[in-house]
């Protein structure tokens, strides 16, 4: 059958146009994402300043180690050591041969003998503000599991000035298992079934829910075994807490809260693979909106949390964030290599080195 005259013209000229056009504008698209996925799970080139940061402030943690491999001169305890061992393996400092292997094994040890063996929390002498410890300390342990070589992490541990018994030298594996039931019986215990500073309050708030939660989300993705109900319970809290506004609220009920609990729950609905939350999406909009804001409280827990939440929900909004954030820290690093804080150099150190981290993209929590 002969086709209509009108018909067959726009076969052969208009119609082919349009679907070459839509061909070439398909493998654009699919060049496009096939250029892009590998630039976000692996990074293109650090730039130079971010790796002369990173290098002066690592070099500043190795020589301010203690030899019981903890750091003084500020708030210390298993939280802020476990910070500091992030610090190391972000960067992809290797704990096994690298030249921080030693810093790296003394300050597990330090995590390790930190941890109750009756409750299976990691212990600050510092009473209030420990269940901060025990959600960062448990962070890093999850992030050295399966990369550090446990078979000499123990040898010549009296030589080092290493104290306690055989007891408490139990491996980073059964370290984190206990660390986990730890976190999972004060939730059960919990009112709010979240977190507060000690391990029997009976009243939560997002700052310290959020570092117990990364903790277990960690811990859960290096293998062990965290119950979903825990994981699902802490996300309720958190959606208790957030208006559909974005606010997110400290402590009580939702609404009203820092710049610093917008990033961390940003962050905990994406590592909990809750995207699709209205709740997240809002929270979300709230801070990639003002890549601009300068917090004064707390500034190093914000870019902290800020660097990983705006990574794994808006990867061009970062790419903002990161190099407005690399320079300003260029700024405030000081001579010997450390940023200071008000909870100490340390502290100041690690998280600020931390917060650069994602140019690296080393550590399985990073993962987006």
């Amino acid at each position: 059958m002969r086709q209509p005259a009108g018909l067959t013209g726009c076969i052969d000229w208009r119609c082919l146009s349009v679907l070459v056009v839509l061909s070439l504008c398909s493998v654009q698209f699919q060049a496009s994402v096939s250029a892009q996925d590998p630039q976000l799970r692996f990074g293109s080139d650090v730039p130079r300043e971010v790796e002369q940061v990173y290098e002066r402030g690592l070099k500043w943690l190795s020589a301010n180690q203690t030899a019981d491999g903890t750091w003084s001169g500020g708030d210390s305890g298993p939280g802020v050591t476990g910070m500091c061992v992030m610090a190391f393996l972000a960067s992809g400092e290797d704990p096994n041969f690298g030249p921080y292997r030693e810093h790296i094994r003394r300050a597990v040890r330090s995590i390790i003998q930190s941890q109750s063996a009756e409750t299976g929390f990691y212990a600050t002498s510092m009473g209030h503000g420990s269940m901060y410890h025990h959600g960062f300390a448990c962070l890093a342990m999850s992030e050295v599991y399966g990369v550090l070589d446990e078979s000499t992490l123990w040898s010549g541990a009296e030589s080092a000035g290493v104290q306690g018994g055989a007891g408490d030298r139990r491996s980073v594996g059964q370290s984190l298992d206990l660390a986990v039931r730890a976190s999972v019986t004060s939730q059960k215990s919990n009112p709010f079934h979240a977190w507060r500073y000690s391990p029997d309050a009976t009243d939560a708030d997002t700052s310290v829910s959020g570092a117990v939660l990364m903790g277990l989300l960690a811990a859960r993705n290096a293998g062990i075994r965290v119950p979903d109900e825990a994981v699902d319970q802490a996300i309720d809290y958190f959606r208790s807490m957030t208006t559909n506004r974005g606010e997110v609220g400290y402590s009580g009920i939702g609404g009203g809260g820092s710049a610093n609990l917008k990033a961390i729950s940003a962050l905990v609905y994406s590592i909990s693979r809750r995207k699709d939350l209205q709740e997240y999406q809002s929270v979300l909009g709230r801070i990639t909106a003002d890549l601009e804001h300068q917090e004064y409280s707390y500034p190093e827990y914000f870019r902290y949390y800020m660097a990983q939440a705006l990574f794994q929900g808006d990867f061009e909004s970062w790419q903002k964030w990161n190099r407005r954030t690399a320079k300003e820290l260029k700024e405030q690093q000081g001579e010997d290599g450390s940023f200071e804080s008000n909870h100490g150099p340390a502290y100041g150190t690690a998280m600020s080195l931390l917060a650069m981290a994602l140019n690296y993209r080393f550590l399985p929590i990073y993962e987006r």
